[in-house]
């Protein structure tokens, strides 16, 4: 009895972060149908050895892309890295401090998401610099200062360089090129939405606002599923 009223607590809660317009919109997409759309998965698929039945048919479980295990300093100094086991949501994008291209477009795009679900514990904003050498934690501190970044929520983030352009590369599936000069690093200015399970679920150009408006609705749905998750425990 206790863990149903446990769970209905946490159904409850999850209800009341979701944003209602965003979300009636992906349930009532799709010429109208009334119905619950996951978001796609991203990066390369495999089928598993292992099958679930649906309407009683076996149907071969897929085995998805998903963001390795890593740690990275952030403006405080301490190591961060995407949480194992919990229900957290993060968006992650690639900059640096010294960027004067695209850089405060995405990161003024994106603080508009950061304001939308500042008071939704599940959701998490990590800013990745791919000039480690430049932007110590000190640098990033001042730099999130210069962009009201919310404590516990929109971490700026350092580390190897190296360590940092694998994990843009093969995890992320983004590009990153140092061209040799300090204010020029060839870098994507997408926004990347990784669920709970550290899959790719969305991506989304940072300097197009209506893109933008759309990760703010995927989010929601986003949270939905994880909402049903709780729901069927």
């Amino acid at each position: 009895m206790a863990n149903n009223r446990s769970s209905i607590k946490k159904i409850l809660i999850l209800v009341s972060i979701l944003a209602v317009p965003g979300f009636l919109y992906y349930l009532l997409q799709e010429k109208g149908k009334n119905r619950y759309k996951p978001l796609s998965f991203f990066g390369p698929k495999q089928v598993a050895s292992t099958f679930h039945t649906k309407r009683g048919v076996k149907i071969p479980d897929t085995i998805y892309h998903t963001i390795s295990d890593f740690k990275l300093i952030d403006q405080r100094g301490d190591s961060v890295g995407l949480p194992a086991d919990t229900a957290q949501i993060t968006v992650v994008n690639f900059f640096f401090s010294r960027c004067q291209t695209v850089c405060p477009t995405v990161n003024r795009q994106l603080k508009r998401v950061v304001e939308e679900y500042k008071t939704n514990p599940l959701i998490k904003f990590y800013s990745i610099s791919v000039d480690p050498e430049n932007d110590k934690p000190e640098v990033l501190e001042k730099y999130a200062t210069g962009q009201g970044a919310l404590p516990g929520k929109w971490f700026f983030m350092t580390g190897d360089k190296g360590k940092i352009y694998q994990l843009a590369k093969r995890d992320f599936l983004v590009d990153v090129l140092d061209t040799g000069a300090p204010d020029n690093i060839n870098h994507s200015s997408l926004l990347i939405l990784v669920d709970p399970k550290k899959r790719i679920r969305g991506y989304y150009d940072g300097t197009n606002k209506e893109q933008v408006d759309k990760l703010i609705d995927e989010i929601k749905v986003q949270v939905a599923e994880e909402l049903r998750k709780v729901a069927y425990r």
